[in-house]
């Protein structure tokens, strides 16, 4: 058996490319349908534990996946907001607490969520240095986006205009740093938290002014006293929030009226959220949905395609082996001097077939090994770049 596995394993390092070739499709084949049930049951649990751990979500009416995805891993809102109105709405009932989201603006390529401090609570989220924010114009950043933006506690970071062409509504604003929160494993350490309120400023709902009397030059202004001064609208937002000039902000019309993209909501009891489903069941406007449903739903249509997915690969699968078989065959053909001289040098037959066998066993040993080496990196990497995919 040692000569029969010696002889097998130098024919195949001897012939390096038809091996390699040979490994690479048997690994694969191998490896595409472990890998994705792998990744298809990873990401299930991750949307689940996710979905599981949000009681209800109060969103405007419309798609309910939307709804889901966008609060609970930040993606961009594709759904029309609803009235912050609607928090008070829900804290008169007495049945619930609620927690406001609003996801409209970035900070570069991370999400912006504007919310409160309950939100740290309700995540479990741990503090590495520093503290919430508190007033307007201050932000706590996940690990992940603080690693990204290169920014610490007293750093400051500028929100992203909503978009090119934007010119009446949103304007950067600079933030600065007060915490950075430890890793999580979510889609909160990708993102940047701020005051509902600082998001309300970004959108243009609430801006100070500079002090047009003392700092603003002549050609800004349509007349000037000693005690009062007129300006023009050239007269810009602050898009800096400090001690200095904090006091001037101010909110204008109703802050009940003031967009959020959603409501986290938690009952305080099984039959307090059975009480609050019911009585949003026939609004036209807003929808209250329990997240564990919607993410068990689409969950179950990923499994349905991942089955058909599983039977196209594993038809092609089947191909490719019978290829590699003939592959094989053929090889051995080519072989035929090459077994004649073993013949005549006194190999038995069982020998001659003991060496062809192994090397096919090792190149088909080799190739699930790859295959599984494969997978066990998929298994650590697979979920993040879900996850990446998602937000």
């Amino acid at each position: 058996m040692k000569h029969i596995l010696f002889l097998a394993w130098n024919y195949l390092k001897y012939y390096r490319l038809k091996t390699a070739l040979l490994l690479l499709a048997i690994s694969l084949t191998f490896f595409i349908p472990m890998a994705l049930g792998k990744l298809s049951e990873q990401g299930s649990e991750k949307l689940r534990a996710r979905a599981a751990s949000t009681p209800l979500l109060l969103g405007s009416r419309g798609s309910a996946t939307e709804l889901c995805l966008s609060s609970l891993y930040f993606r961009d809102p594709k759904i029309a907001s609803i009235p912050f109105g609607s928090m008070e709405e829900i804290r008169q009932e007495g049945l619930a607490q609620a927690i406001p989201l609003q996801l409209e603006y970035r900070v570069k390529s991370h999400p912006l969520v504007g919310t409160t401090q309950a939100y740290f609570t309700f995540r479990d989220l741990v503090f590495e240095s520093g503290r919430p924010m508190a007033l307007l114009g201050e932000c706590v950043l996940g690990s992940k986006a603080a690693r990204a933006l290169g920014a610490t506690v007293g750093s400051t970071v500028i929100s992203t205009p909503a978009g090119a062409f934007d010119v009446a509504g949103s304007f950067p604003l600079k933030m600065t740093v007060t915490g950075i929160l430890q890793p999580s494993q979510s889609p909160d350490d990708e993102a940047v938290f701020a005051d509902l309120k600082t998001t309300w400023v970004i959108s243009g709902k609430a801006h100070g002014h500079q002090d047009i009397r003392s700092d603003t030059a002549d050609s800004l202004l349509l007349s000037r006293s000693e005690t009062s001064a007129v300006a023009t609208p050239a007269v810009l937002s602050y898009t800096e929030i400090t001690p200095e000039n904090i006091g001037s902000f101010h909110f204008h019309g109703d802050v009940k009226d003031y967009p959020i993209t959603a409501l986290i909501v938690l009952p305080r009891d099984k039959q307090s959220g059975l009480m609050l489903r019911g009585r949003y069941q026939e609004s036209p406007a807003v929808q209250l949905l329990v997240p564990g449903e919607v993410v068990d739903e689409l969950v179950s249509t990923v499994v349905t395609v991942r089955e058909l997915l599983l039977l196209a690969i594993f038809s092609i699968g089947l191909a490719t082996l019978l290829i590699t078989a003939l592959v094989f065959l053929l090889s051995i053909q080519l072989r035929k001097a090459e077994i004649a001289t073993m013949r005549h040098i006194g190999a038995a037959p069982g020998v001659i077939r003991g060496i062809l066998v192994t090397e096919i066993l090792l190149i088909l040993g080799a190739g699930f090994l790859l295959a599984l080496s494969l997978v066990w990196i998929m298994g650590h990497l697979g979920i993040s770049l879900l996850e990446n995919y998602l937000t």
